[in-house]
């Protein structure tokens, strides 16, 4: 990130650039800079953006040949293609010879790294992977963000925060937002400005059902339940939630009793560190074989609901009485 702000600084551009990893906010925030530094993006003669997997590669080759009108460069900007998770060798074999007046700027959510195409990027441009972030880099990114506002916020509104949002920095920036303009004529942030204007996240709410069926707190789970069908989540998105819940806990389990710490299995488990640690703290309620039977009941339910057997609903509910009786 830092070479794509300095190229960005002394307007000395690679031929390509490739933007990749799940923190979507980031890859869009380095797409813009990057867009707008190398271009008017009004300009329709010299800037081409292409999204989706129908995207053709011999087209990107033959703008890319094509000189361009009245200014410096050629800007093609290509996101979401899927282009690096399959074969691409004549644009991979391409990329190695891109004339000096063409710029590529491809936005990827997923690459492979074994691919040509990803290697010739890396080799002829500039790759930049923007992962996920951990608590303290979200947290240090919140605490900028709030003193450029001329507030402060507390430690424990600050974890609460964070808690509601999940670390998506689109839904975080969104949320502070809302945060700000809620508190716009006070200086101070509580607890109480948080759970007043912050939206909790569906996952944190299925995380907070599973919570009360380990603790066989039914009637709690159930109102949880019930509050999500009342909010329009469709049942089976539900059940697809609880399901990848008691997944995560049955992984965590394993690789725990194995010896990885936090941060390793929040690695092996694409999860942030502090997110992996609350699934350790919750995957201890559970035995093993309880998490491996809960999968299997959720597969079971989505059989009932796909045969006709049973209502979406109903299934739903069954199952988290089951497991919180």
């Amino acid at each position: 990130m830092q070479k794509i702000a300095n190229d960005i600084k002394e307007s000395r551009f690679k031929q390509m650039y490739l933007l990749y990893g799940e923190e979507d906010y980031l890859r869009k925030q380095y797409r813009d800079r990057l867009t707008k530094a190398l271009i008017d993006p009004e300009d329709t003669m010299n800037y081409h953006y292409f999204e989706g997997k129908n995207t053709v590669p011999e087209k990107l080759i033959d703008l890319a040949e094509t000189m361009p009108f009245l200014a410096e460069r050629r800007v093609i900007v290509v996101e979401n293609s899927g282009f690096f998770k399959s074969a691409q060798d004549k644009l991979a074999d391409y990329l190695k010879e891109v004339p000096e007046t063409t710029v590529f700027l491809f936005v990827e959510e997923q690459v492979d790294k074994r691919g040509r195409l990803y290697k010739a990027c890396k080799d002829n441009g500039y790759a930049a992977e923007f992962a996920a972030q951990d608590e303290q880099v979200l947290k240090r990114w919140i605490l900028g963000m709030i003193q450029k506002e001329g507030k402060q916020i507390t430690q424990r509104a600050l974890d609460e925060f964070l808690e509601r949002t999940g670390t998506d920095m689109a839904n975080i920036s969104s949320e502070l937002e809302k945060l700000f303009c809620y508190t716009m004529d006070k200086e101070d942030i509580a607890s109480a400005d948080v759970d007043a204007v912050c939206v909790r996240q569906i996952n944190n709410r299925i995380f907070e059902m599973i919570e009360k069926v380990a603790a066989k707190q039914q009637k709690a789970a159930l109102d949880l339940y019930y509050d999500l069908i009342a909010l329009k989540e469709p049942p089976m998105r539900i059940l697809f939630l609880i399901a990848r819940q008691f997944n995560l806990l049955y992984q965590t389990k394993l690789l725990r009793g194995k010896g990885y710490d936090n941060k390793s299995i929040g690695s092996k488990l694409s999860l942030a560190p502090f997110i992996a640690s609350k699934y350790m703290s919750q995957a201890v309620k559970f035995k093993t074989g309880e998490l491996r039977k809960a999968m299997e009941e959720c597969v079971a339910a989505e059989e009932r609901v796909k045969t006709g057997k049973m209502s979406d609903t109903l299934a739903v509910e069954l199952l988290i009485i089951k497991f919180s009786s």
